[in-house]
């Protein structure tokens, strides 16, 4: 058993540690947020009110789905679209569209500020500028 080394572990940058973040806890917002279209029955008419749940569910799904793929650019542009989609929830319920706000908001600066790090860092971590 001395001999036995574990599996190294792919290094994640501060982008896709933070945007990972986000996603994690905005997707429990929204699941909570596919309950309150269902409890103010504000899905349009003719659509039975339980497909505020799936709606909600199936988002959240898709967002915890998406930290598994933002090592790629795509990812980090998939993401932006969940942040899309949950504002046009706020024509259904106003109260998304201040979540859309603060979560988009989130991972903007979660992206943005993530991206400069790694650019840093790895600067930092080039022998040819001596650590500068």
């Amino acid at each position: 058993m001395a001999g036995v080394t574990g599996r190294q572990r792919r290094v994640r940058g501060a982008e896709e540690s933070l945007a990972a973040v986000v996603l994690g806890f905005e997707s429990i917002v929204v699941f909570l947020g596919g309950l309150a279209l269902y409890g103010l029955n504000q899905v349009p008419a003719g659509i039975a009110p339980w497909w505020g749940i799936v709606a909600g569910a199936v988002l959240a799904l898709l967002m915890i789905a998406t930290t598994g793929v933002l090592q790629h650019r795509w990812g980090i542009g998939l993401g932006w679209v969940w942040q899309l989609v949950l504002a046009l929830g706020g024509f259904l319920v106003p109260a998304l569209a201040v979540v859309a706000l603060i979560f988009g908001a989130m991972y903007a600066y979660a992206t943005i500020k993530g991206g400069a790090l790694d650019r840093r860092n790895a600067h930092r971590a080039d022998p040819a500028t001596n650590g500068d």
